[in-house]
Parts: structure tokens; sequence; C-alpha cells
């Protein structure tokens, strides 16, 4: 009998300190992949992208084998999903999968720190969802963001998960292209592999978990080199503002015996344990000494970029603190550009006014953290736009970026030369495209302010003369200790050790 598949995603990184819960509309529209979408029309919205059910659903393809489409939805990373959305999605998910009939095998494409209104541990809650319609014998494979915090339960409701190698996620795609072996293999008929599960000791920082460099290299580098099909090793780095029981790193083995699974979580458990110290080194700088070391090293060959990485959208900052900003009117920046600040305000304003306009605005912080506070700032409009904004980069692999109206505003003050590209709907700036759309390329600047932790890296890293990163205040510290934390478990410390 051929084997039948299905496969869906349901995708959220919550931060338990953004000010806004993510409601079903945030799930509706499109942001930056595609907005909720159902059925065979998830084949032409997948194609091309970096998304892992892109990734399962061409590889699949390439290997002949049947898949029903049910549906996939992501939001941007900001507060809690809301009950009413995770229940109207998860419900049609499960409605769609009845309707499909017979299949032998469920892919899911969650991301593994979805928090939901009154319960902490989102994908798990989905998992017994999925697990009250299906069974338990039927084989269900997810994959999961690097991200992740993985819990006991998650890991013993899914029957194989494969995590994210690459911070930037570059890999998002080949990690769902990977979920297909095991899935498939299971629908005909072969075990379950025996799983171990172990936690890490502490928090890691989100900007230390940049797999380009060490100890994250060497530890993805690892886990690959043990990936036979028969034996797997995946890794969580974890996300370290979710404030939930299983927050933090983790390490899941596969192997066709307990023991050998234990062996290698084990093994690999002390390899992390081993390298806490270097996640902790080189931390991000106070904005104004990163400002200051960034224009020191203005010169030929690129620009300097500097990432504002506590405000990252991408990890549910609000994509509007002002920390670095303000160091770079202070120190009197010359040639420099920052972006993206979310300030639906300011762009529909410019985009009222028209370019040429001059005008006075209060800037950012629409929702107090502390040590931040808006900017009075005079402006005037540069470039004015309501289209989407067309990636260049690799990790979004010529997708759209759906930000409302965008704009640049130039700061009007004789001591310093910077522009600021405020957008309707936040979006992390990770891409060239967000600028190039505007006619201004990074390449010819002398400095770039990124509201970003790391994924950044992938598409400015190669333009840049140097990166220094950037500690303002945010939601996304550069030091997790400093959150008011609530639900973590007992001995797991804030912080890595030095």
């Amino acid at each position: 009998m051929t084997v039948r598949l299905a496969a869906a995603g349901f995708q959220h990184e919550t931060n338990s300190f953004a000010p806004r819960p993510t409601g079903f509309d945030a799930f509706a529209r499109a942001d930056s992949w595609p907005a909720l979408t159902e059925g065979a029309a998830l084949r032409d919205a997948m194609d091309g992208l970096n998304v892992p059910l892109a990734g399962f659903l061409r590889a699949a393809r390439a290997a002949g084998v049947d898949v029903v489409p049910l549906l996939w939805a992501a939001a941007e990373p900001a507060g809690e999903v809301t009950w009413d959305a995770f229940d109207r999605i998860s419900g049609r998910m499960l409605r769609l999968l009845a309707e499909a009939g017979r299949v032998d095998g469920l892919y899911l494409d969650l991301h593994g720190a979805m928090i939901v209104e009154g319960e902490r541990d989102g994908e798990a809650l989905l998992l017994r969802r999925v697990r009250d319609a299906v069974g338990p014998d039927l084989p269900v494979v997810v994959s999961l963001d690097l991200h992740a915090n993985v819990s006991p339960e998650t890991a013993a409701l899914a029957d194989r998960i494969a995590i994210y190698r690459t911070y930037p996620h570059l890999d998002m795609a080949a990690t769902g292209a990977r979920c297909l072996a095991p899935l498939r293999a299971m629908a005909a008929g072969a075990p379950r592999p025996a799983c171990a599960l172990r936690h890490g000791g502490a928090l890691l920082p989100m900007a230390a978990q940049s797999t380009d460099r060490a100890p994250a290299a060497d530890l993805y580098a690892a886990a690959a080199g043990v990936d036979s099909g028969a034996e797997a090793v995946e890794i969580a780095l974890g996300f370290p503002a979710g404030d939930t029981e299983w927050t933090g790193p983790a390490v899941l083995a596969y192997a066709p015996d307990q023991a050998r699974a234990d062996d290698l979580a084990e093994d690999f458990a002390a390899r992390l344990a081993a390298a806490e110290p270097r996640f902790a080194a080189d931390p991000p700088l106070p904005a104004a000494e990163a400002v200051r070391r960034a224009l020191a090293s203005v010169g030929p060959g690129g620009p300097v970029v500097i990432a504002d990485v506590a405000d990252n959208p991408g990890g549910g900052g609000t994509s509007d603190t002002m920390g670095v900003i303000r160091a770079l009117i202070a120190q009197g920046a010359r040639d420099a550009v920052a972006g993206l600040v979310h300030a639906p305000d300011a762009a529909s304003r410019a985009a009222a006014e028209g370019v040429g306009a001059a005008f006075d605005l209060r800037l950012g912080a629409a929702a107090p953290w502390p040590g931040d506070a808006p900017l009075d700032l005079a402006v005037e409009v540069g470039s004015v736009s309501d289209a989407p904004i067309r990636y260049v980069g690799e990790m979004y692999g010529g997708g759209h970026a759906a930000v409302g109206r965008s704009a640049v505003l130039r700061v009007r003050d004789p001591g310093c030369d910077l522009r600021v590209v405020v957008t309707e709907i936040p979006s992390q700036a990770l891409d060239r495209g967000f600028f190039l759309h505007h006619g201004i390329d990074p390449a010819e600047l002398a400095v770039v302010a990124l509201k970003s932790s790391v994924h950044y890296r992938a598409d400015f890293g190669p333009i840049a003369r140097a990166i220094v990163e950037a500690d303002a205040p945010g939601r996304l510290p550069a030091d997790p200790s400093t959150l008011p934390f609530r639900h973590l478990r007992p001995g797991l410390r804030r912080a890595p050790e030095r």
C-alpha cells in the first residue's frame, strides 16, 4: 500500500514580556511569511520559501510521496497567543485532518516556544489535541526552531523531532526535509526510535547563540555528525524570553534502543555544559559604548554594523526602543541609517505629508520599558512606500515582508547625519531589502544600526567592515537574568556562568 502523509504548521515564538498578545488576526495576515493558508493552496504559498513545511513538501514531491497539505499559520513573535487564536487554528487543522481520510503519518512544522493564554506549553497542548484525534499509534514527526523550549511532554508525544542547526536560520527548509525520511519509514511500519531528553543548566543569551561562531558552531557540527538515520542528536538552545518551566537549552537523542539514546543524550548534555562559559564571553556593550566603538571603527571597505540585540521584533521586542538611536545622535554619527523602528503614527504621517515634508514628532517607546524613553525629533521625509518589501538575502529566499506603510525619516540635527526607517507593521531588520527598497544601499554607508539579535548576520555580515553588538534596554536583553521571571523551574540559572 502506498504511504499517504499529512502535513501542517502552526508557529509562534512567544515573548512573555511583550506588551501585545497575539490574536487570530496576526496569524491570518501575511508578514515575512504567508498568511494563514489551507489545503492545496499551500503548495503555491510555500513555493521557493525557506520554511520547514516548504522543505518537507519539496522533499516529498521529489521522492514521489503523496502528501495532503492541511494548514499553515505563523505570526510575528509577540505576547502570548490568545485562546481564541489557538483554539480556532488548531481546531481547523484537526478538522482538515479528519476530512483528509486515511493518512499513515503526520508532519508538523512548529516552533517550540509557543505560550497560549492559560497554557505555558503551547506545543504540548497542540500535540495532546492531535493525539486525542489520531490516537497513540499514528507516526507524528515534528520540526522545531533552534530556540525551542522543549518540554518532556512534547518529546513524548512526538515520535521524532528535528531541530534547526543554524542561527541565522538558513536551514529551515532543510530541517523540514529531514523529517520526511523518518516519518515515511514509520508510516511504512518501522518502529518508533527510543528517545532521551536532557536539559541544560542555564539560560543562554540569544545574541550568543549564533552558529557562525563557537561554541554553538561546534555543538551543531558534532550533532550533524551523529545523524545516521538510525541515530540522531537534536539541540535546542532555548528561547530565554519565554517564562515557562522548560525554558532553556535541551538535547534530544534518538536511537534504536534506549541505552544508546541515553548515552548520546548524556554525551551532548556534557558538551553543552562544558560550552556554557563560552556563551557568556564577549557580551554586547551598553549602547553608548557600542556606538563609540562603532564610530571609531568607521573606514573604507563597508559599513560598521551595530546590532541592537535586545529590541529584536523577531524575538518579541517592540522594535521601538531608542537607546542606540539616541546614542547615534548624541555622538554625531555621520552617513548612518537605523531601522526598523515600529512607528505606525510616524509612517502614516510621512505617507500623508509626502517626500520633503518636515515636522516634529515623538519617536519610540510606545510601550514603556525600564531604562528607555521616547525621543523628540525634527525630521524630514526622504522616502515613503506602501508596498511589500522584497527580501534579497538567503534567509527568506526571495519572499516579501508586509510592513504596511514605511518611510525614511532624516533627522534634522546639524550635529549628525542619520536616517531612520520606520514601518507601520513591525519586522526584523535582517535583510538589506528593507533599505534597498527605499534607495539606500547599506554597503555604501558608514554605519548601519539594526534591530536584530543574530539573523542580520546572514545578509549584512558579508558587507560589514565590523560588527558591534549593543545592549540597549529591551525585551530580549543580552543578560536574560534581568527579566522578571515567575515560572522557571527550580535550579535553572538565569544566565550562563563565566
